[in-house]
């Protein structure tokens, strides 16, 4: 046997020992999702380097300072994480190949996968949707403050494992509010009417699917106009301080997670660049670099006090807190002052979950645009966040007849679990 072709048994055979090796399990019922939405700068945020000029000097646009794990350091703007750091990880390794364009790059990591000719792939929240459902009939499994597009959608899963879409923090979503002139005995009597042609329907087609899920829709939606759900949105139920330590519109939302999670639901996004403080969000080619320390700071308040405040109710342990992005941005700056995409070598950052914190995952060279220790691809990534969630991420899910596995192949970082 050649020494390559030996090589190359023994990588696979190893591989192939990872895969059938049990996955770890964790203690986490709920996720938060946090989304930086345009590929936030890895050497700007969780992983600094040498400060550059921001023209001709390649590096960091800002200065570090020391976080609660000892020896690491985040961006001088993420003042109120870094005392918080020994409950997080910081993934500095995260690696995939499309840099290109922001939507493929994104639904990436959403959903684990690249695009298929036959199948639409459920994003990550569908499929703890459809692995844990929500803790009650009440509330929904799974909720998205930001966009509503194809990549956080259920896919293969069916319409069952969709999202709830809110766009008012205080409101709760429109389409769930009784209009003033419908009481409840007239509900009850819209519900009735259509619960017989909706019977009808059923029975003479009894083999659509598509039909059937909708049914379980619309059987939800009226669960869920409920008061348990609607009373979450009442956020002066909480302390004005904490409102306002959470910061604004993005704070705000992240408040309404916590208690959105508390209520039972069990996957949240959370988008952020939602003002465009810097006038391209985490997009931040050309003048976008120059107000990006707004976004940080917006960012450092609500994660911060996400993190103390499921603390303080006892629900960290049991809830994982994601900061994704679609990709970073290299250590250079392109004409205008800013940057453009990168995707081999950029961070993401994991908090809770009961995992084993304080740690650093990965590492990039001295200017952040290659990984020197632990490549870690967004299956893995996923893998892990399954894992937390209890949820073997090597279980197949089913397209018809077809088994789909959770994720491509996708390996847990063990050294997050105890």
């Amino acid at each position: 046997m050649q020494r390559r072709d030996f090589l190359m048994t023994g990588a696979a055979g190893a591989a192939m020992a990872a895969v059938n090796e049990a996955p770890p399990k964790g203690k986490a019922g709920a996720c938060i999702y946090i989304w930086l939405g345009g590929g936030a700068a890895h050497t700007d945020t969780w992983d600094p380097k040498v400060r550059g000029d921001g023209k001709k000097k390649p590096g960091s646009y800002y200065d570090s300072i020391d976080t609660a794990i000892r020896g690491e350091k985040v961006c001088e703007h993420l003042k109120k994480s870094a005392p918080l750091m020994d409950r997080a990880v910081i993934v500095r390794s995260v690696s995939h190949g499309i840099s290109a364009e922001h939507a493929a790059a994104a639904n990436l990591v959403h959903t684990g996968r690249l695009p298929s000719g036959t199948l639409q792939y459920p994003s990550i929240g569908s499929i703890v949707a459809n692995q844990l459902g929500a803790r009650t009939e009440e509330v929904p499994a799974y909720v998205v403050m930001g966009y509503p597009n194809i990549m956080r959608d259920p896919g293969f899963l069916g319409a069952k494992y969709g999202y709830v879409y809110l766009t008012q923090t205080e409101t709760g979503p429109t389409g769930l509010i009784r209009p003033p002139d419908v009481d409840l005995n007239r509900e009850d009597r819209r519900e009735t009417l259509l619960g017989k042609m909706r019977e009808g329907y059923r029975k003479r087609n009894a083999k659509d699917e598509v039909v059937e899920q909708q049914d379980a829709v619309t059987r939800q939606a009226f669960k869920l106009a409920g008061p348990k759900f609607l009373n979450v949105f009442d956020l002066k139920r909480e302390a004005q301080a904490l409102r306002e330590s959470y910061g604004g519109e993005f704070g705000q939302r992240c408040l309404l997670a916590r208690r959105l999670v508390q209520s039972g639901v069990r996957f949240v996004e959370v988008s952020h660049n939602l003002n465009f403080l810097n006038g391209s969000g985490w997009d931040t080619h050309n003048e976008g670099q120059l107000n990006q320390h707004l976004l940080i700071q917006e960012l450092d308040s609500a994660f911060s006090t996400l993190i103390s405040d499921l603390e303080k109710n006892k629900m960290l342990d049991s809830t994982l807190v994601v900061v994704a992005t679609e990709f970073g941005r290299p250590p250079e700056f392109d004409s205008g002052g800013g940057r453009g995409h990168q995707s081999l070598a950029y961070s993401m950052v994991l908090a809770g979950g009961g995992l084993k914190t304080g740690q650093v995952v990965g590492r990039t060279d001295d200017t952040g645009k290659k990984i020197v220790e632990k490549r870690v691809s967004i299956p893995d990534f996923h893998a892990t966040i399954h894992c937390a969630l209890g949820i073997d991420p090597h279980k197949n899910m089913f397209a018809g007849e077809r088994p789909v596995p959770i994720t491509d192949r996708g390996q847990p970082l063990r050294e997050l679990f105890s």
